[in-house]
């Protein structure tokens, strides 16, 4: 090999590794900007959402933790994981809801939770997308109307809070008031308890963890 070849090597060579050294440094630029910059409005949000779970409900949450004798602390904490304390609340449509709501409807399914087909027999197809859909600072489904014997406007109106802690008592309250928090998150998102083995099956795996971490913020109502 002659010495323009080996030169033709060396720069091919040298090229390569500042190609490669270039790439690199870019890649720890991407990473330091979504660590540091990109994910630093997130931890705001999260002191922001705390605030304003305080600011728009720790009245109405204290009076129905008295009521109902449930942890004022869980329902702030539950607030926040579920609505980040915005009101109002905003709304979610789940499709695997009404999918099985409708066939509740046309009897292909006997019931789906306490829902059976003299509940839906005339309701039309806006009000199974309402049922299916989840409402009110503890984003509860429309179809939990029914337990409680009211109206979908009632848990997604002013009194949510109220109606939102019922719900609340009627299904999982003596656990709570076991200090159960760990099973009563999971139960909340899923129906289900905590796994005794293997990972939780909320939407998001931190799920049950954010919510307890919430429990010592809101210890107390005088945040």
């Amino acid at each position: 090999m002659g010495w323009g070849s080996k030169k033709k090597s060396s720069q091919k060579i040298l090229s390569k590794l500042f190609h490669g050294l270039s790439a690199m440094l870019i890649l720890c630029l991407l990473f330091f900007s979504y660590k540091y910059v990109i994910k630093a409005p997130l931890d705001l949000n999260k002191n922001t959402s705390s605030q304003s779970v305080i600011d728009n409900y720790s009245i109405d949450v204290f009076k129905s933790s008295i009521e109902f004798n449930i942890p004022y602390e869980y329902l702030m904490s539950l607030i926040q994981l579920e609505c980040s304390g915005l009101k109002p609340a905003g709304d979610r449509f789940e499709p695997h809801v009404y999918r099985q709501l409708k066939k509740v409807q046309v009897g292909s399914l006997e019931n789906y939770e306490n829902v059976t087909a003299s509940h839906l027999y005339d309701a039309s197809d806006e009000a199974i997308i309402n049922l299916a859909t989840s409402w009110g600072p503890f984003q509860l489904m429309g179809y939990k109307c029914i337990l409680l014997d009211v109206k979908i406007r009632d848990i997604r109106g002013p009194n949510g809070v109220h109606y939102g802690t019922q719900w609340i008592n009627l299904t999982y309250g003596n656990r709570l008031r076991k200090a159960e928090y760990k099973h009563c998150f999971h139960l909340h998102n899923t129906g289900k308890l905590y796994p005794s083995t293997g990972l939780p099956t909320t939407h998001d795996p931190q799920y049950v963890q954010r919510g307890l971490s919430g429990l010592k913020r809101f210890s107390t109502p005088n945040n």
